[in-house]
């Protein structure tokens, strides 16, 4: 079943146009992939399907309901959540106080369900379990991208959106954060991911979509545009 679609979606800064006829669809319980140089348009798409940004024209769906004019907050109530490029934790909050702000949605933050997803998060990522007292601003990056994708877990989301979760972070974190997006994806949360690393974002991908300023040019399999020569010389630095 399409979770998500997008059908010609244009979107604009000003007079800058960011996004054109952009087309994609995500499927319910797979990874897609967004990859393209800097500045080709995969943040504002994620932000665009998120309710940050508005669009020219075009339509978004989500379970089958037109989201185009759905406010943010009630697009998380829906169950799509985002982990934003640069983490955006709460640096004065404890790690345990971002982790319930996650669950902001949820009727249930006084039941033992909501508990349960709180040690989930910590068996994901047992770092933070450690950490639970601590300010999120003193975390190193590594942890601080923990926290944020622990946080978006709280709100038990039908779909993630991960926007460059390795940016920045040394290898045996980037290692962890990829295996917890198996895993997520493994337990039934749909991922869309939007990532620098393109071997590991199609190396996941059930499906990827290459952007080029604004426009998707390519599709396929992750597999598939792996295994492409093209793909590989613009994106993979195989030549």
């Amino acid at each position: 079943m399409t979770l998500l679609e997008l059908e010609d979606v244009n979107v604009a800064y000003g007079r800058i146009q960011a996004l054109r006829g952009v087309t994609l669809s995500v499927r319910e319980g797979q990874i897609v992939s967004l990859i393209g140089a800097n500045g080709a348009g995969k943040t504002t798409t994620m932000k665009t399907i998120s309710g940050l940004l508005g669009l020219q024209s075009g339509r978004m769906t989500f379970d089958g309901e037109d989201l185009t004019r759905i406010r943010a907050d009630l697009r998380v109530r829906q169950g799509i959540c985002q982990v934003p490029e640069g983490r955006g934790i709460f640096p004065g909050m404890t790690v345990l106080e971002n982790l319930d702000m996650g669950g902001f949605v949820r009727s249930d933050r006084r039941t033992p369900a909501f508990a349960e997803d709180l040690e989930r998060a910590f068996t994901y990522f047992p770092r933070l379990a450690e950490r639970r007292n601590q300010v999120g601003g003193t975390l190193s990056g590594g942890e601080q991208q923990m926290l944020a994708i622990g946080r978006a877990l709280m709100a038990r989301p039908r779909l993630l959106l991960l926007d460059e979760p390795s940016m920045g972070l040394a290898p045996q974190f980037i290692a962890q954060i990829f295996r917890v997006i198996e895993e997520i994806n493994a337990e039934g949360v749909t991922v869309l991911l939007v990532e620098q690393n393109a071997t590991q974002a199609l190396g996941l991908a059930h499906q990827a979509y290459v952007l080029e300023t604004g426009e998707v040019t390519r599709s396929g399999p992750g597999s598939e545009l792996l295994a492409d020569p093209s793909i590989q010389d613009a994106y993979l630095g195989v030549s």
